[in-house]
């Protein structure tokens, strides 16, 4: 029987709610959630959320535990080389503290944690940017046993990750989007220092550009198609909103757990009652249907503002009991039992106090049920009690609340997930087992009618997009991302390009990989593979990767920690968003009048960053359904800065030219031959 053959046969998925506080996992319990995911104070993706100490994720997941739910614990951020130690160490107090599984997105800390304790469950988060079967398989290898779908795919394009892999899945059901392809967005970093791929995020999508806001997208919400989603047999529904309050996490919660539980989809009572715990200006389905419109677009008006301080209950906290099945013996001369199972699977067994013969008034059953099943203001309620007791048996009353005292104290101490092994001693973390690296210099360009014949002199290698390659450079760039129906097109695409003479392929995404050893190419690792510590260079390296470019997030001394045929951005714009939702078509108009193909984005500061669409597009025709690249409005540049390079083993550099005409790229290559300054705004690398 095949995966989708078992999808009508599977129980129904697991429903994830967010928990970035104490409150808000009380909220997600009471709910009806079967696990949370919440984070720690570093590493975790939502830096700015109230998050946990590891004394309080241990207290968190005992309660968690206590109603059956998992705990899934955010360690999704990049990771730099010298944070390595620290981040394993966070990893493993996370798992002893009782995380049932790690969110994670890093190559080389999951590569860590997959040698030192292989036996922490990772699940690969969105962050890895999943849009295909072959992603997912990659990221299984990785030793990842679940994967978050990204969330730009229809569902059309999840079903088949779904249908084709073994690896768990979970999709996001509802919540705020990202306009940016998630794991690639640079725009809050690079323009505000802000790391949303350290968990930093300023929200510059939120902003208004122009006249009007054309990035902020409305909150996801998939609450008509639940029918639909169970019978794909994915794993698990998230519900996005660390940020969130707990009235949020509670209301929302509560819907998709009726839902689920009925097999059906959401009424549109139940979706303005959703609306009114939160929205921006309404709910999409934009991605997930195909209808990437205007209509995707909202903001949190005052009138969502207005209708959420209605709704607010104000969450009074857990009320949620735990019923238990209580079974007692008393027998004289015998320790007293009991043993209490709860409706998780959990049980606990005690003995107390020693049973004497009565001498005049002998326990009554009453009396015993009555005294053990008093749970106070504990999370407990005694769903039924079996007494089994002989006749003339005595035990004080305060002993039975002692045994039931102890039962409770010895469930409470259950919990899954194993014990783990000592932290052992991190080798040395620092450098590949590599030869010493080489000096190159690649130029990656738009479109080949920019290249000057001095480029062919200047550069080792010159690359151009998949899609326009015509023969007169021997490199290749791939694709972003590449949609399941993308597939057989890129192929050919590859194909035709290695038989036009192309040697090297740069791959933007893990699951590029395998395709292209197979085609024959020498592969180079992106900017967009997001390599930022040397584990995850010598992982790419094992998997054929010769050469690769750094994270243009890193600064100059976090590039010479790193070992192997490095590089770095040296000249040209970095690519800030990758959007499916077309801003072109917001910018420009271009409805009916066919795609201009670039567009310019103008900031409240007049800072222009160029659109432009995206080479996997090329053979898109309709108006508005174009995969967009937001290019950062000012150029990296280093030409008079090349001790500085030199200095911090920037061996390697990369040049990216987006819009400059032939004689512009002519006179960069001057300028970078002869160490000049360069007029006009622009950015360095980090030192």
């Amino acid at each position: 029987m095949n995966r989708s053959e078992e999808n009508s046969l599977k129980r129904v998925p697991e429903l994830l709610a967010p928990a970035g506080s104490r409150e808000s996992l009380e909220a997600a319990i009471e709910g009806g959630a079967d696990a949370v995911y919440l984070g720690l104070s570093q590493y975790g993706a939502r830096a700015y959320a109230k998050n946990f100490t590891v004394e309080g994720l241990s207290e968190a997941a005992r309660l968690a535990h206590s109603y059956g739910v998992s705990v899934y614990v955010t360690m999704n951020t990049l990771v730099f080389d010298r944070e390595l130690d620290d981040w394993l160490r966070q990893a493993y107090r996370a798992a002893e503290a009782g995380a049932d599984a790690l969110i994670v997105a890093d190559v080389g800390a999951i590569s860590l944690c997959r040698r030192y304790f292989p036996e922490i469950r990772l699940h690969g988060s969105t962050q890895m940017t999943c849009h295909n079967a072959e992603g997912a398989e990659e990221i299984a290898r990785l030793g990842c046993s679940r994967v978050v779908i990204a969330r730009e795919l229809p569902f059309s394009e999840a079903a088949d990750i779904i249908g084709r892999t073994e690896i768990e899945t979970e999709m996001f059901v509802h919540g705020a989007l990202c306009v940016s392809v998630s794991g690639q967005c640079l725009m809050s970093s690079m323009i505000g220092g802000r790391s949303g791929n350290r968990g930093e995020c300023a929200q510059p999508c939120r902003l208004p550009y122009g006249k009007g806001y054309p990035l902020s997208l409305k909150d996801l919400c998939l609450a008509r198609h639940i029918p639909e989603i169970i019978s794909s047999g994915v794993d698990s529904l998230k519900i996005e909103g660390r940020m969130k309050s707990p009235d949020y996490v509670l209301g929302v919660t509560r819907v998709y757990r009726k839902l689920i539980d009925d097999n059906r989809a959401a009424t549109a009572e139940e979706i303005k009652e959703m609306s009114e715990i939160f929205s921006r200006s309404g709910f999409t389905d934009g991605y997930y249907s195909g209808h990437k419109g205007r209509e995707m677009l909202g903001t949190r008006s005052r009138e969502d503002k207005d209708n959420t301080e209605k709704k607010a209950l104000g969450f009074a906290g857990l009320t949620r009991k735990i019923g238990l099945d209580l079974n007692v013996t008393l027998r004289p001369d015998m320790p007293s039992r009991l043993e209490v199972s709860a409706g998780n699977g959990k049980k606990a067994v005690v003995y107390g106090e020693v049973c004497e013969k009565a001498v005049n008034a002998p326990l009554t059953e009453e009396t015993v049920k009555r005294n053990l099943g008093r749970f106070g203001g504990t999370i407990y309620r005694p769903d039924s009690i079996s007494v089994d007791m002989a006749p003339g048996v005595m035990l004080r009353i305060s002993q039975l609340n002692s045994l039931r005292r102890a039962a409770v104290e010895e469930l409470e101490k259950t919990r899954d997930g194993s014990k783990h092994k000592e932290f052992p001693k991190i080798e040395p973390l620092t450098g590949a087992d590599v030869q010493e690296p080489r000096r190159f210099k690649i130029a990656v360009f738009e479109d080949p009618g920019q290249i000057p014949d001095g480029a062919y002199d200047y550069f080792d290698e010159l690359f151009v997009p998949l899609g326009r390659y015509e023969g007169s450079t021997g490199g290749v760039i791939m694709p972003a991302v590449i949609y399941p129906g993308e597939r057989d097109r890129i192929e050919r695409h590859i194909e035709r390009a290695a038989r036009l003479g192309a040697k090297t392929a740069l791959a933007e995404n893990v699951s590029q990989l395998e395709m292209l050893r197979k085609s024959g190419f020498n592969v180079m690792g992106g900017m967009r593979l997001n390599i930022t510590n040397n584990v995850s260079a010598r992982y790419y390296m094992n998997m054929g990767v010769g050469s690769f470019i750094l994270s243009p997030e890193m600064s100059l001394p976090q590039i010479r920690d790193i070992r192997g045929n490095k590089a770095a951005v040296v000249y040209g714009r970095i690519p800030l968003m990758l959007t499916e939702k077309c801003v072109i078509s917001e910018l420009s108009g271009c409805k009916g009048n066919g795609c201009p193909g670039h567009a310019t984005l103008t900031d409240r500061t007049g800072a222009g960053f160029p659109v432009r669409r995206a080479d996997s597009c090329e053979a898109f025709s309709e108006c508005g359904k174009c995969r967009n690249e937001i290019l950062n409005s000012v150029p990296v540049y280093m030409a008079d800065r090349r001790d500085q390079l030199d200095r911090y083993d920037v061996r390697g550099w990369v040049f990216l030219f987006s819009d400059e005409s032939r004689p512009e790229v002519e006179r960069i290559i001057k300028s970078f031959v002869e160490g000049e300054p360069m007029d006009g705004a622009f950015r360095r690398i980090r030192s």
